[in-house]
């Protein structure tokens, strides 16, 4: 059917047939398809046919140009008017209605959908899509799920994780080579493939006809749209071609869409060669199609790429064979050529001729065919496809639909084909591109879904050469930045190696070409071929020489570098990814014995290799000195195979090793980085800068360390295990340097090592001797074993968290993923080794995570400190490793001193590296050991007790690894004089410690002591000096030089190698010889040297029990135990000598050599027997004083200095733990005012600046330390007990409403409705929102010292968390965070006993007192006509409290700036700071006077302040409430006359509390505790009343009327005026006059509660409605008049406060029901002043009775405010709102964020919701918290603190299951909240301690 569509249409186009209708009108546009359809479906359906192409010609013209510069009058050829946009859209119509063949589209849509057969889900995603990885059900690594295929499908205890795709990628539910069936979700287990029917015929029909011209279209838009210029096409063009392309693009991928069924169409239609050909080939008349195909060619050409038939042009001719075997495969390639122009010219302009071609020489012999780089021919539109797609590097949308095409199943094989095809040409494209990056992670996209599964990566390696196209390629990739080597000849070398300066490596471009082939050498098919074919290997290895001594570090001996070059991290990173994840790639396939030829394959290949590298870098036998490269892959890979080979294959070792002079030159690298890195700890390299101590780390780092160190040290350890001993001893030292070190004189001259680095030099050594002959990891431990040694190392330097560790403990890399191979075993060791301990949260401490700490008997038996040395990047972390293993050690009383490293049984060595243990049986090792213990003891300069320590650890392992019981009869003692030649008899070391030696001939400076005297043998033994031994590690050693008594190890090394060499004759070796020796100058050959003898008279054994008495500081302290115990010798484990210092370890050490030989037991005895003469008092020479003096004086300089610091930081300790300890203030220091006796009435403070202490005065005055904050908590209190949640769906949502700031808005503004303006401002508080509230450290400072210090904070330059020009500071003393000066009012502290004295004034004279002094405005100790210092203070301190919220929070007048409104702020300022130390205390006071809020409260100076600016404003006498509650008014035309006047607001509907701040801020300073309890009586009054009116209101009809009748019963008795129900009867009757009760009507009958009251029940409700008053009066009574407050239980609280503040009668008894109503106090007749306060609002109801009733005071229970509810999962909160738009853009936010008190959904950072540069999150905090914000961030789980100007990071409230925040949900893993954390943060934002706790803060720029 297509065919004869196809063959229709070579005829070219056709004219048109008269009786189309013109296009034009969808309609017609449908009927001509249904029309087409019909003719197309007759049998013979050329004429339909025919008439389609015509038709498609028109509508699908390309020749429309795309840029609106060319000519436009063929954009109306498709009948479309208007630009190019509009003739595109049309031709998209078209094809709609084409494809549906005159039907709907979307009906079609549904119809095609029907049939989708695909059980496959393939949604493809792009970067930055959520994705999930289960690898309880994965096969391959890479397997991935799509949100809604995880969470439909069971994967209850998997092990998966949530992950956000970096580069893209694909679901592969339903893909059973992938994944298993188990984890497909509901909708893809089944297999439908059965039950779908087939697809009718003529559905699809029209798409097969018209899908191949509308993708001809598209690929001629593509060809069109590239103008090849000069340079590379900017991207801006080729942006806007894809920007007109995109609804097209769009077009195809939804048609992906609709399902398998039209997938086949389209893959048929992609794949077709022959409709290719014939609308491609450009050789028809169509003069568009020419032009067409011509830029396809020029685009090719222009790539470096040739069309076969353009061969000549290029001028590459070939081998006709090779071709015709591409064209049979019908396929461009097989192995690569690097004949590309470009990077010829380039080498030949460099100037380095020879260098260029050897490059090309030494490449050309790897290729094996001319094409793979050059050659690519287009056989269909996929193909062409593919090409373009690479060459406008890979747009998304192409990639999508690309990608979205793989379930079908023939369009996978083609499409792979295709890419691998085009492989070399992606790579050319790649390394051009400027957005490398974006590039890289589609290619990935795209190739991670093709490689991944086996079946097809076989398919592709086999018919395509996929291995050889991939390794030319890589190759091909790196030779263009290859530079000459450096490493050992720098004139000769003729290796070349990559430059890591390169952006190619710097920014790891190679990443995806090398992850590709990563990914194909995990499937063992793939692995095998690769392993097998020889060529390749060849190629690989060459690949991999030329990374081989990158990035080379020269010692920089005398100028600190001038540029710190970071190539580094470019050069571990490309070895790491390069080569050596291919390397366990292919060693994870080399597991079992059938696989050995691979090995010999790799090693042989590898072998030659590195022969090929030692000729060209012209290496003999001596390394230069000063450089290092930490760069060996060739050694490493050797290492690898060899390792896998004895552990796995079980090959012979020696089968497959070199000969020795190839081992000796082996293993010279390895042992170089070894040394360098002693060298670069030594600090010996400082000139060099960090970046080289990075190296050093980087190198040991445990992502890298088993690809790196592990390798050169399992090298070096099968070098040593089959060369000399003696020359491997000796190497090893002069590497290090230190052979000078080892003399037995007391004086050298080291001619390579100043003296300063000999002792660390000498520790390096030694520590690596031990870590080389202890170290098993590859010679015997199985997997489980190291897993655990690395584990218990980890676990031993820190606790860890559970993702730490399993970040440090290096697994061999699986290529392709994180899979840790070995994570079900993680688990059980981990809970072998490790116990959890959950997170502790210490208040104010930092959040911690929950750790895992090393099991007891982990630190008793397992732990290694070699294993801890070789892993630590840090050195403060071995360090670390001891102080816990001695905290271990005291604790558990196994030894209370300072531990020496625990000596650990190793692992037995696996029979091939047995030789190993030779070194430790060698003379030459035995005579270092000998004399460094001598040198020790003799306390010879440069050594420390860690040489000590690892001597000791040698001999240990020496005698634990002794080769035979040696017999005791060849041990008889030998004469001197065979001494004198050869130090040792044998070289067995148990004989050996017992030999004695008794004279040396040494080689010593003239000025040495040895010199001075007499060669008399005698006395030679005492006179060596001694030195000072300075503390240091790592040991070196060289002997006599000279004479045949003395031991030289450079000559005995040289002399090894001779015979090596000569054996294998090479001359060349000799040729060199002198050159080399003359670098390396013989170290004894200066001038002033001479010869000693001295007499030494030792033994090991005689020198360790000499070291013994030193170390325990008594003479004959050794006493071997065996005397005593027999039992010792034969049951020899004794855990007594596991753990201890340097005594314990020779006692251990002793006890082992007596038991291997009774020969050596019967010595030790001997020596023990003599006793010891006392040492000698050494003879010093002046010159050696001096520099002892000088040793000492230094010494002795630095302990005073540790000890300076210390007592520094212990005493700041101690300070830190008094003061700072913001949360748990029980310890807290109070207030620093000290008060004196009692007569004293000034108060004294200290400045914590100056120091000085004296009372603040008016020209001076002191302040206290504040923190001013704006606050909205108290306006998030809620009157219903259950917290809200946080919206998880869309139905929940969140109002406000019910919020206490909101009900007090509600009530100011109904009130400003109705009453006069200035009298509204005095009936309620403000502050609910954006109240000021202040806090104190309680320290004080004088105020011109503050200024003085701001001044200097101002002009420091250090970047401080805070602004100093918006006045923030620290505070001097204990660094709390601070923003002004409150000053402290002169006068007494605690109000002097006059004040205090109960007065017996009645309560009317007391009244009249208040009225008078509330009138007198001077009435102020400090006038305030007089500008003192003070009231300057006052003044400033006040402006800063405005300013410290926003005018909106201030300004509720109607007429801006009235006074009214500041006399409103100021006293609310007073009310915001009672109320919120009342939640505090936890919203009662039945704690008492214990709270601690108070010892931080500065509310008595702030009152002061307050008050000062309150009596400014005088209120009208008229109007001051004080006369409406204390007298009653005579009736005066009240509010008749002035109807227009709005009235003042009625008594009864103001806000007592504020009532009570007004009256006593009124007040003169300082209050007279007589006038505070009479206003407070007045008020209490009122207080009753409205709890009456409240509850009258409350109760229904029938309630009223039956109280309104029993309580006039008792109107006449004494008390009536103490009754509430008299007052209540009453109160009722007067309202009732009034309209208050009308109208109850039928609404109200709803909300009036059933209950029956009774007279419990209204007592309760009475009292319930005063105390809030009461708690408020009674704090501020605390903090006014200092009395305690007292502590009760709940329901006495009412009783107890009242009498406290003397509202009850003292005569009161307590015994019968308490009565809230005996407290009141009437300060005229009760029931005249109720009915005058009744009348107000009885005029007022009568116009607006329902809000008269509103506005009722209704008592105010708010409960405690409290953060949002979070659900127990965070995935709940995740999936919510991680996918939820932005209100503003609609677009889904780049970073979501929701707030933590409201609920509010906001974009952090979003620029959509930017308001005059504020972002949403800011603006949020202002509205939200006035200036204080919490945000949860959706996709980091943190949490953000705004604050102000300033933010910070808080932490993660979710915690995964070991206890982790996943910061950013890195790990994905699935957490829980930690409700402890959330309580702690809910308690910082309650106590206002944000600025405190949290110590890193910075600014936000308003950008959040």
């Amino acid at each position: 059917m297509a065919a004869a569509a196809a063959a229709a249409a070579v005829g070219g186009p056709q004219p048109p047939q008269p009786e189309l209708p013109a296009p034009g009108l969808s309609l017609d546009k449908a009927a001509t398809a249904a029309h087409l359809k019909a003719a197309l479906s007759r049998p013979d359906n050329r004429a339909g046919a025919e008439e389609l192409q015509a038709l498609l010609e028109r509508v699908l013209s390309a020749e429309r140009p795309l840029t609106a510069a060319a000519d436009g009058e063929e954009a109306a050829a498709a009948g479309g008017g208007g630009g190019p946009g509009a003739a595109e859209e049309e031709a998209l119509e078209w094809c709609k209605c084409l494809l549906a063949g005159g039907g709907g589209y979307d009906e079609f849509c549904a119809a095609v959908r029907a049939y989708d057969p695909a059980a496959l889900c393939g949604l493809v995603w792009t970067a930055n899509f959520v994705a999930y990885r289960c690898r309880t059900c994965g096969i391959s690594p890479c397997m991935s799920l799509c949100a809604e295929c995880f969470h439909q499908g069971d994967h209850t205890g998997h092990d998966f994780n949530m992950f956000r795709s970096q580069a893209g990628g694909a679901c592969d539910c339903g893909d059973s080579n992938v994944m298993r069936e188990s984890g497909f979700c509901k909708r893809h287990q089944i297999k439908s493939s059965s039950n779908i029917p087939c697809v009718p015929k003529d559905l699809l029909m029209m798409s097969e006809f018209v899908l191949p011209r509308f993708i001809f279209c598209l690929i001629q838009y593509l060809r069109e749209g590239y103008n090849e210029p000069a340079d590379v096409p900017s991207e801006k063009d080729l942006n806007k071609v894809l920007q007109l392309l995109e609804p097209q693009i769009s077009f195809l991928e939804d048609l992906t869409k609709m399902g398998g069924a039209m997938r086949s169409v389209l893959t048929q239609v992609l794949t077709n060669q022959q409709n290719y050909k014939d609308l491609t080939s450009g050789l028809g008349e169509n003069a568009c199609a020419k032009k067409s195909h011509e830029k396809y060619l020029i685009a090719l050409k222009s790539s470096g790429l040739t069309y076969p038939e353009d061969k000549l042009v290029y001028g590459v001719q070939e081998p006709s064979a090779g071709t015709s075997t591409l064209a049979v495969q019908g396929f461009a390639g097989a192995a690569g050529t690097f004949g590309q122009l470009d990077s010829s010219d380039e080498e030949d302009q460099d100037g380095s001729q020879g260098l260029g071609k050897r490059k090309r020489v030494k490449l050309s012999g790897s290729t094996k065919d001319q094409s793979i780089m050059d050659v690519l021919k287009h056989k269909s539109f996929l193909e062409e496809l593919l090409f373009w797609t690479i060459k406008y590097e890979f747009p998304q949308k192409m990639v999508t639909f690309l990608l979205n095409m793989l379930p079908d199943q023939e369009y996978k094989v083609a499409f792979t084909k295709t890419f691998v095809q085009h492989y070399a040409f992606i790579m050319k494209t790649l390394k051009k591109s400027h957005e490398s990056d974006t590039m890289s992670n589609r290619i990935v996209h795209i190739s991670v879904q093709l490689f991944s599964n086996e079946e097809l990566a076989r398919q592709v390696t086999e018919e395509c050469q996929l291995l050889d196209i991939m390794v030319t390629v890589l190759l091909y990739m790196m030779e263009s930045c290859l530079i000459k080597s450096e490493l050992q000849d720098e004139e000769n070398s003729l290796h070349v190696v990559v430059n890591c300066g390169e952006a190619l490596l710097k920014n790891n471009t190679y990443w995806p070409l090398v992850s590709d082939f990563i990914n194909i050498l995990s499937h063992q098919s793939v692995a095998k071929r690769f392993l097998e074919d020889h060529g390749l290997l060849v190629t690989w290895m060459n690949f991999v020489s030329f990374f081989q001594g990158m990035n080379l570090n020269k010692r920089e001996l005398n100028e600190h570098v001038e540029f710190e070059s970071q190539t580094y991290y470019a050069a571990f990173a490309a070895e790491l990814e390069a080569c050596a994840q291919p390397m366990w790639g292919l060693l994870s396939h080399c597991k079992v014995r059938e696989t050995q030829e691979y090995t010999r394959n790799v090693v042989r290949y590898c072998l030659e290799a590195l022969q090929d590298w030692f000729d060209a870098i012209n290496f003999v036998d001596e390394p230069a000195p000063n450089q290092v490269t930490f760069h060996l892959p060739l050694h490493r890979y050797y290492a690898m195979f060899l390792s896998k080979a004895v552990k796995c294959q079980e090959l012979d070792l020696d089968s497959v090793l070199p000969d020795q002079e190839m081992l000796m030159k082996l293993m010279i690298h390895p042992l170089q980085i070894q040394a360098s890195l002693a060298e670069i700890h030594s600090n010996m390299w400082v000139r060099n800068g960090l970046q080289i101590k990075g190296q050093a780390m980087t190198y040991v780092q445990s992502h890298f360390c088993n690809s790196m160190i592990d390798p050169d040290i399992y090298l070096l350890q099968v070098c040593a295990s089959r060369l000399d001993p003696d020359y491997f001893i000796s190497s090893v030292f002069e590497r290090f340097k230190v052979v000078d070190l080892l003399t037995m004189a007391s004086q050298h001259q080291n001619t390579v090592l100043d003296a300063e680095h000999e002792r660390s030099m000498l520790e390096g050594a030694l520590t690596f001797l031990v870590i080389l002959l202890s170290l098993r990891l590859h010679l015997g431990m199985s997997d489980d074993e190291i897993l655990r040694a690395e584990m218990v190392a980890q676990l031993c330097m820190n606790d860890r968290t559970h993702s730490s560790l399993l970040d440090l403990i290096p697994e061999n890399p699986n290529p392709k993923s994180g899979i840790i191979p070995g994570s079900y075993s993680f688990e059980s060791v981990l809970s072998a080794v490790a116990d959890f301990k959950a997170p502790v949260f210490e208040p104010g401490g930092s959040m911690q995570q929950g750790m895992y700490t090393p099991k007891a008997e982990v630190w008793d038996q397992e732990f290694d400190p070699v294993m801890v040395i070789l892993r630590t990047v840090y050195r403060r972390d071995v360090q670390s490793a001891m102080d816990r293993y001695t905290a271990f050690l005291k604790q558990s009383g196994k030894f209370p001193g300072n531990p020496w490293p625990p000596y650990k049984k190793r692992t037995p060595l696996h029979p091939s590296y047995k030789g190993l243990m030779r070194l430790l049986h060698c003379k030459t090792l035995h005579i270092v050991l000998f004399t460094l213990l001598y040198k020790i003891l003799m306390d010879h300069q440069n050594l420390s007790e860690h040489v000590l320590c690892m001597v000791l650890y040698l001999i240990e392992l020496g005698l634990e690894n002794s080769a035979e019981e040696e017999s005791d009869e060849e041990a008889s003692v030998c004469g001197p004089e065979r001494c004198h030649d050869s130090w040792f008899p044998g070289s067995n070391l148990v004989s050996n410690m017992r030999h004695f030696i008794n004279y040396v001939r040494v080689r010593v400076p003239e000025t040495a002591p040895e010199v001075k005297r007499d060669s008399l043998a005698s006395t030679s033994s005492d006179s060596l000096s001694s030195l000072q031994s300075s503390r240091r590690p790592k040991v070196l050693q060289r002997e006599n030089s000279g004479t045949a008594q003395v031991f030289s190890l450079v000559a005995e090394r040289r002399k090894k190698f001779q015979e090596i060499i000569n054996r294998s004759s090479s001359e060349a070796n000799q040729v060199v010889r002198p050159k080399t020796s003359s670098k390396w100058s013989a170290p004894g050959s200066a001038p002033q040297l001479t010869t000693a003898i001295l007499e030494i008279k030792e033994s090991i054994l005689s020198l360790l029990i000499k070291l013994h008495h030193k170390l325990s500081g008594k003479q004959n302290s050794y006493y071997p135990p065996w005397l005593d115990d027999i039992e010792i010798l034969i049951q020899p484990e004794i855990p007594k000598y596991n753990h201890g210092d340097g005594i314990t370890a020779v006692e251990r050490i002793l006890l082992k050599a007596a038991l291997q030989s009774r020969m050596n037991k019967r010595i030790i005895e001997e020596i023990c027997r003599k006793v010891t003469p006392p040492v000698p008092p050494k003879k010093i020479t002046a010159a050696e004083k001096k520099t002892l003096d000088k040793e000492e004086r230094r010494q002795k300089a630095r302990e005073r200095q540790q000890k300076l610091l210390a007592e520094f930081a212990s005493r700041q300790k101690s300070f830190m733990e008094t003061a700072m300890d913001v949360d748990s203030p029980e310890n807290d220091i109070p207030m620093e005012i000290t008060t004196a006796e009692p007569q004293v009435s000034e108060a004294v403070y200290d400045c914590v600046i100056c120091g000085q202490s004296g009372p603040s005065s008016e020209d001076r005055p002191t302040g206290l330390v504040v923190l001013l904050q704006a606050s909205s908590v108290l306006g998030q209190c809620r009157d219903n007990i259950e917290p809200k949640k946080l919206p998880i769906t869309e139905e929940e949502q969140i109002y406000p409403w019910d919020t206490c700031a909101a009900v007090h808005d509600v009530r100011l503004s109904l009130l400003q409705r109705y009453f006069k303006d200035s009298s509204c401002l005095l009936a309620v508080s403000i502050g609910w929102e954006g109240g000021v509230y202040v806090q104190t450290c309680g320290h004080t400072l004088h105020i011109d010292c503050h200024k003085s210090y701001m001044e200097s904070l101002r002009n420091d330059q250090v970047l401080q968390g805070f602004s100093v020009d918006k006045g923030e500071f620290t505070c001097p003393l204990c660094r709390q965070f601070a923003n002004s000066v409150l000053p402290c009012y002169p006068g007494s502290n605690v109000e002097s006993n006059l004040w205090q004295r109960p007065s017996n004034k009645s309560i009317q004279d007391l009244i009249k007192e208040v009225e008078e002094l509330q009138g007198r405005p001077g009435a102020f100790p400090v006038s305030i006509s007089s500008e003192t210092n003070l009231s300057k203070e006052m003044e400033s301190v006040m402006k800063d409290i405005k300013n410290t919220t926003q005018k909106k929070y201030r300004d509720y007048s109607k007429t801006p700036g009235s006074p009214d409104n500041d006399f409103l702020f100021m006293y609310s300022v007073a009310r915001t700071n009672l109320e919120l130390e009342l939640i505090h205390r936890g919203g009662n006071l039945c704690s008492g006077g214990a709270s601690t809020a108070g010892k931080r409260s500065c509310l008595n100076q702030l009152f002061h302040v307050l008050a000062l600016h309150m009596r400014l404003y005088s209120i009208d006498s008229e109007y001051n409430p004080w006369r409406k509650l204390t007298q009653l008014v005579e009736e005066v035309n009240s509010q008749q006359g002035n109807e227009e006047q709005q009235p003042e607001v009625p008594i009864l509907y103001h806000d007592v509390t504020s009532l009570l701040l007004i009256q006593i801020l009124m007040m003169p300073q300082p209050l007279r505790k007589d006038h505070f309890t009479c206003i407070v009586k007045v008020l209490f009054t009122l207080l009753y009343t409205q709890a009456l009116v409240a509850l009258s209101v409350k109760c229904n009809e029938e309630d009223r009327s039956a109280w309104k009748h029993t309580g006039a019963l008792k109107k006449n008795t004494c008390d009536a005026e103490k009754s509430y129900e008299v007052l209540l009867s009453f109160v009722i009757s007067e309202l009732s006059k009034g309209k208050l009760y009308h109208e109850e009507g039928t609404q109200e009958c709803a909300m009036v509660s059933p209950i029956a009251w009774s007279p419990e029940s209204m007592e309760k409700y009475l009292q319930d409605f005063c105390l809030p008053f009461l708690r408020i009066t009674s704090l501020l009574q605390h903090h006014l008049f200092g009395e305690d407050l007292p502590s009760c239980q709940e329901e006495e609280e009412f009783s107890v406060l009242s009498s406290c503040l003397g509202l009850l009668p003292t005569f009161y008894q307590t015994e019968h029901p308490f009565i809230s109503a005996s407290c009141l106090d009437w300060p005229v007749p009760a029931f005249d002043i109720i009915s005058q306060w009744c009348f107000e609002i009885n005029s007022f109801t009568e116009r607006h009775a329902e809000q008269g009733k509103a506005l009722l005071i209704q008592e105010s229970r708010w409960k405690l405010p409290h953060l949002l509810q979070l659900p127990e999962n965070y995935n709940t909160i995740f999936q919510y709102y991680h996918r939820k738009t932005c209100s503003v853009c609609t677009k889904v936010p780049k970073d979501p964020a929701v707030c933590l008190v409201c609920g509010t959904f906001v974009c952090l950072k979003g620029l959509c919701c930017k308001q005059q540069s504020y972002c949403e999150c800011v603006l949020h905090s202002q509205n939200c918290g006035a200036g204080t914000g919490i945000f949860l961030l959706i996709n980091a789980s943190v949490i953000i603190i705004i604050r102000g100007h300033r933010f910070c990071l808080w932490g993660s409230v979710y915690l995964d299951a070991h206890g982790e925040e996943d910061r950013d949900l890195r790990r994905g893993k699935p957490l829980y909240i930690c409700k402890e954390r959330y309580k702690v943060l809910e308690q910082q934002w309650i106590s206002h301690t944000f600025d405190h706790i949290n110590k890193r803060w910075g600014p936000h720029y308003n950008g959040l």
